[in-house]
């Protein structure tokens, strides 16, 4: 654990993800996919983090709030196809929409600090 929730989040969150994916058969284009913004969402943050500038620490969390919206699709996808109950369905959903929360709260902050 780090002292950055966000990070954390992201990271039990791909995690999740990756063991999710890799536990079921015969749908691995999908979760190709699922596996790619579920990760990229994390790698984001991290490198926002480390951004040389506010913009960039604003262009690299808008990227990682598209990859969680785009995480959602993928994830929708699976519950509506039946390859994933609505119980794991309903924890993604849940920890992805923490994630975006805050994620949106920063790209927020840094803006109006950008502004002033």
């Amino acid at each position: 654990m780090t002292d950055n929730i966000l990070i954390d989040l992201s990271i039990e969150f791909a995690v999740e993800i990756v063991n999710w994916c890799e536990s079921i058969k015969g749908k691995s284009v999908l979760t190709n996919q699922l596996v790619r913004s579920g990760t990229s969402i994390g790698a984001n943050i991290h490198e926002g983090n480390y951004a040389n500038s506010r913009a960039d620490f604003v262009a690299k969390f808008q990227i990682a709030l598209k990859e969680c919206y785009e995480t959602e699709y993928w994830l929708e996808i699976f519950y509506r196809t039946n390859t994933m109950n609505e119980e794991t369905y309903n924890k993604f959903k849940n920890d992805s929409g923490k994630i975006r929360k805050i994620l949106i709260s920063s790209i927020n902050t840094a803006k109006s600090k950008m502004e002033n």
